[in-house]
């Protein structure tokens, strides 16, 4: 059929612009199941793209369940059944590629089991909608601690809150321990998340000097003393976006500065359930000052939306809990009842099993590709850090990179202090595949070394 598809400027990449104008044109009947599309090699004509963005393009939709692809016949719009377990191509487009995401588990077993957990919740489901506790049920605490002792984090379902995602625990516990025009102190170079709440928040934010271990203990000790901060944020575990993990002693040395000043620790900890070898969080050595927030974003998936978090010893947890019921009411039952299940019959293991197991492929493929670029990264990480040589900019590889499927970021996302490096984050995880992650990753170190340069 002649079909023209129409991209709309979403400032997403190309390819999953075309898959959407496909989404989109089934939906308003403009292409009807069983119709066949015209070759990619046309359609990278009429929008005047290369071949492999509409490619790309063609199998995202594919995947997404709109069309299917036969060799030699071509790629035909699919009929979907109503009421059946095909995909609803409406929900297949939700990611968002500058998100650091783990790789996605893609073993039909893995899968099946992930489903079974689903229709046992679903027995449940008439009351699995109605309001519940804000810090989960004591079943739930239950399964949450049997998580975190499984992987070597003891803590008492007491202690631990179950919360709509690791952000909003952030957002939470900065609420809850200061007030607008105080300062929080962090990593020089840090996730990202924590700038907008503390912006939000009114709050100053301060990057301590660091190394390639982690936050340097001495400048820690000054910056305290200097600023008197209503907390520090740190985020120990291979660290977004530098990878790093900090050792053991560095997080005693650490913990030893926060416990001299009396000074509370946010622990963002989102990939410690990811690193198979991270030690133990610096606030198990500081209990009464430490607020560990465990998020399942990495370990399981983004879209349930949970976190474990454990509050300080002594710590009155009635305050805590008015500032999460303020802003979020609760967490999501459904989402609580499903990672329960699969806590307690040992899909989350297998998920989490799954996820190093990817995350470790993707990082051999960086090693493998990235040759003669300066990154640094570590095998169960989700990214690489990317500095770029001299006379290289971020906005010159991000133009380049435009089309690509991984995400990228420049290096000024994450810097808080006034020091701006040339580098990038570069995201390994997600949908993509090994053999687009290859391709991708081959075009971002051409362009890094100047290889197939025009002018």
């Amino acid at each position: 059929m002649q079909w023209h598809p129409s991209l709309r400027p979403t400032g997403k990449p190309r390819y999953l612009e075309i898959a959407e104008a496909i989404r989109a044109d089934i939906e308003a009947g403009v292409l009807s199941p069983g119709d066949r599309l015209p070759s990619q090699r046309s359609v990278a004509q009429t929008l005047g793209l290369d071949f492999t963005t509409v490619s790309r393009g063609y199998a995202q939709a594919a995947k997404s369940g709109y069309v299917e692809s036969f060799v030699g016949r071509g790629t035909f719009v699919r009929a979907l059944n109503e009421g059946s377990e095909d995909p609803d191509p409406r929900r297949a487009m939700a990611e968002d590629p500058m998100m650091n995401m783990p790789p996605e588990p893609d073993d039909p077993d893995l899968v099946a089991r992930m489903e079974q957990g689903l229709k046992h919740v679903s027995a449940n489901l008439v009351p699995l909608l109605r309001y519940q506790s804000t810090s989960g049920s004591l079943q739930d605490r239950e399964a949450a601690a049997q998580w975190m002792l499984e992987n070597g984090i003891p803590t008492s379902p007491g202690r631990l809150v179950v919360t709509p995602g690791a952000h909003s625990s952030v957002h939470a516990v900065l609420t809850h321990l200061s007030e607008p025009g105080l300062t929080v102190l962090c990593e020089r170079v840090t996730y990202p998340g924590i700038r907008a709440i503390a912006a939000q928040l009114g709050l100053r934010l301060v990057g301590v000097d660091m190394d390639e271990h982690g936050i340097l203990p001495d400048a820690l000790a000054e910056a305290i003393r200097e600023h008197w901060p209503a907390a520090v944020y740190l985020n120990p575990t291979l660290q977004n976006p530098l990878t790093f993990t900090m050792p053991a002693e560095r997080r005693k040395q650490v913990a030893r500065v926060l416990e001299q000043y009396g000074t509370p620790l946010v622990e963002d900890d989102a990939c410690c359930f990811v690193a198979s070898d991270a030690p133990a969080p610096i606030s198990t050595l500081v209990p009464q000052l430490g607020w560990h927030i465990a998020g399942l974003s990495k370990c399981l998936g983004a879209g349930l939306r949970l976190a474990f978090t454990t509050i300080p010893e002594n710590h009155p947890k009635e305050p805590f809990l008015q500032v999460l019921r303020a802003g979020s009411v609760m967490p999501s039952p459904l989402s609580i009842a499903l990672v329960s299940r699969w806590i307690e019959d040992g899909t989350a293991r297998m998920m989490l099993t799954a996820i190093r197991k990817g995350a470790t492929e993707r990082q051999a493929v960086a090693d493998a590709t990235l040759e003669g670029c300066n990154f640094r990264n570590q095998s169960q990480a989700f990214n690489i850090w990317l500095t770029l040589p001299p006379g290289i900019s971020r906005a010159e590889i991000m133009g380049r990179m435009s089309n690509a499927q991984v995400g990228i970021l420049p290096s000024d996302t994450f810097t808080v202090s006034e020091a701006k490096d040339e580098a990038l984050r570069v995201c390994l995880g997600g949908p993509i595949s090994l053999a687009n992650l290859t391709d991708d990753l081959e075009a971002l170190r051409d362009a890094v070394l100047h290889k197939g340069w025009v002018g």
